[in-house]
């Protein structure tokens, strides 16, 4: 599944409202959309000049409403489906915080999974999913199919014949 906007990822999301993850270390059971928001949340707090973090924060369990699977194989499908509209590095974030293949990882995919850890045990208010639509908006408009803001703007100039186009 290739998600087309923002809208389809936002009523992805609000999908994710009462599915649960599997017992975390203490056996309760998470409810996805609710851990989803603590996540990003967290990265927030912890990393805020960085919106593309954030965000694989917010939609790293998408994976479990696009099949059934292994914890890889559904991290697999969220970053297939994020990566045209979010951009490589949200996708790459997504696929390896669930990667067990002995491989070191970076530093952000660490504090990616070391959130979505701490959001298990979280009870704190993270807000709402409508509070995270601009920046997801943000995010997709620099991944846009054109490359980037300059490539929009480029785009606009050649489609109205502006001089410099």
């Amino acid at each position: 599944m290739e998600l087309r906007g923002v809208e389809e990822l936002m009523d992805l999301l609000y999908a994710c409202r009462g599915a649960t993850a599997e017992p975390d270390g203490h056996g309760r059971r998470t409810d996805v959309h609710d851990h989803a928001l603590r996540t990003a949340a967290l990265l927030r707090r912890r990393r805020p000049a960085d919106k593309e973090l954030q965000v694989a924060g917010l939609v790293h369990g998408i994976g479990r409403l696009l099949g059934a699977g292994t914890a890889t194989g559904r991290a697999d499908r969220a970053a297939d489906a994020v990566r045209p509209l979010l951009g490589e590095r949200v996708g790459r974030l997504v696929r390896e915080r669930a990667a067990d293949d002995g491989r070191p990882l970076d530093e952000d995919v660490l504090t990616l999974r070391q959130a979505a850890q701490e959001a298990h045990a979280d009870a704190s208010d993270a807000g709402v999913l409508e509070d995270w639509r601009t920046l997801l908006e943000l995010v997709a408009a620099r991944h846009s199919r054109l490359g980037s803001w300059g490539g929009v703007a480029s785009a606009a100039a050649e489609d109205h014949h502006l001089p410099g186009a």
